[in-house]
């Protein structure tokens, strides 16, 4: 199953085009360091002492996912042939999918709960770093699937109708993945 940088990720290539979809994975990729770093020097390890701050971060991200999706609803596209990429677009992108990146709890949890499994105390490198040279290789392997997810969006929109009624249909369709990821992550139990 898809995770919700992916989805995001081709919400935004399908959306606003191949260049927002790498700016995208572009900003996932730079905001998942926030959490190598959380977790490399113990903060993220809040979540697990403090679960009201952990319920509140995953309701801001639901929220700011929710807002992106309604944000995208009422965008509205000039008939006729697809038009060139604003260059706003492609920065909005970019720092929409670092704060998604950055607000989205479980990847924190994730860090905490997988990364430790491979650091060792008796190493020759402290844990700290050991932390951060593993976070930065599981960091590029989902970078890798970011890139594949912007690569195969793009194919599936070269293959459709470049008509305001497919601009209006990608437009929904991106809206809707947005504003589903922003429920699914704010009403998970997990």
């Amino acid at each position: 199953m898809p995770g919700p940088a992916l989805l995001y990720t081709a919400a935004q290539t399908i959306s606003r085009g191949k260049r927002a979809g790498y700016m995208a994975a572009t900003g996932i990729h730079l905001g998942c360091y926030v959490h190598v770093f959380a977790a490399a020097f113990g903060l993220s390890a809040i979540f697990a002492v403090v679960p009201t701050l952990y319920f509140a971060l995953k309701l801001a991200g639901g929220a700011y996912l929710i807002y992106l999706g309604v944000q995208m609803f009422r965008t509205r596209v000039a008939s006729g042939p697809v038009p060139a990429l604003p260059e706003k677009s492609t920065r909005r992108a970019f720092l929409d999918s670092v704060l998604v990146e950055v607000l989205n709890p479980k990847v924190a949890i994730f860090f905490i709960a997988f990364l430790p499994q491979f650091v060792s105390p008796h190493a020759d490198f402290p844990i700290w770093a050991q932390f951060l040279v593993l976070g930065t290789i599981v960091n590029c392997a989902f970078t890798s699937a970011d890139i594949m997810t912007v690569l195969f969006a793009t194919e599936v929109k070269k293959r459709l109708t470049r008509t305001s009624r497919f601009q209006d249909l990608s437009r929904w369709l991106g809206g809707s993945l947005l504003v589903g990821l922003g429920l699914k992550l704010a009403t998970d139990r997990s």
